[in-house]
């Protein structure tokens, strides 16, 4: 098994070489755009059983961004929805043979760490206005900006070793076992890779919304005050 800090490229498009984390990633794409489109293309106010399979997944994603973030969940379903599905069929897709999981590359990590990081501060700077967002670096005092801007670097890379960490060390485990034992003795570790795959995607996918339920917290608490201090008697 290749190191995970080492990519071959398969061939080159132009300048750009294409590695098998980035084919594995395309192909996944194309699966779940093809799986959406055909999902929802027929949607009825009498739902079907795929539909309402499909409601109560999306219910269920509400639910967990509506809890964590204390927020409407609609305009981050897409993001957090998206993340959280793509994460969890990349990590399963070290069940089909021959095929690593794009997360178990730290490229792959660091893109999905980049995305959670540009979209907690687009949806900062909509909440709260660049001027807004850019005070909250200096909270509760200006001393602490410097340390407050690390916390952003620092969180970021955490998101990239945590998933890195966990994919990559279960498909190596699964491949010295397999390699020695035979074809048998792995099936629990890979049952046990399944439920590895699913905790960490949920992981990831609730870390992004409470790193954007943070950066759109001020707002929320500023847009209460004016109510309660007219309930107030």
């Amino acid at each position: 098994m290749s190191s995970p800090l080492k990519l071959e490229p398969l061939f080159h498009i132009g300048p750009a070489a294409i590695t098998s984390p980035v084919l594995v990633t395309w192909a996944i794409m194309i699966a779940l755009g093809f799986f959406a489109y055909f999902a929802t293309r027929r949607l009825s106010l009498e739902p079907s059983r795929a539909q309402a399979a499909l409601e109560a997944v999306v219910g269920a994603i509400d639910t967990q961004i509506a809890d964590t973030m204390q927020a409407d969940p609609a305009p981050y379903r897409a993001l957090i929805g998206t993340i959280l599905i793509f994460v969890l069929i990349a990590n399963w897709s070290s069940l089909i043979p021959g095929v690593e999981p794009p997360t178990a590359h730290v490229e792959t990590d660091a893109a999905l760490a980049l995305i959670v990081l540009c979209a907690t501060i687009a949806y900062g700077v909509r909440a709260q206005g660049i001027i807004g967002y850019l005070r909250t670096f200096a909270e509760p005092s200006w001393v602490m900006i410097p340390l407050n801007l690390v916390e952003q670097l620092t969180r970021t890379f955490s998101l990239i070793v945590r998933l890195f960490g966990n994919i990559m060390s279960g498909v190596f485990v699964i491949g010295i076992i397999l390699s020695l034992a035979g074809f048998l003795v792995p099936i629990p570790l890979m049952a046990l890779d399944l439920l590895t795959g699913a905790v960490q995607a949920y992981i990831f996918a609730i870390l992004a919304c409470v790193f954007i339920g943070a950066a759109i917290g001020e707002r929320k608490a500023s847009s209460k005050a004016p109510t309660m201090e007219h309930d107030t008697p």
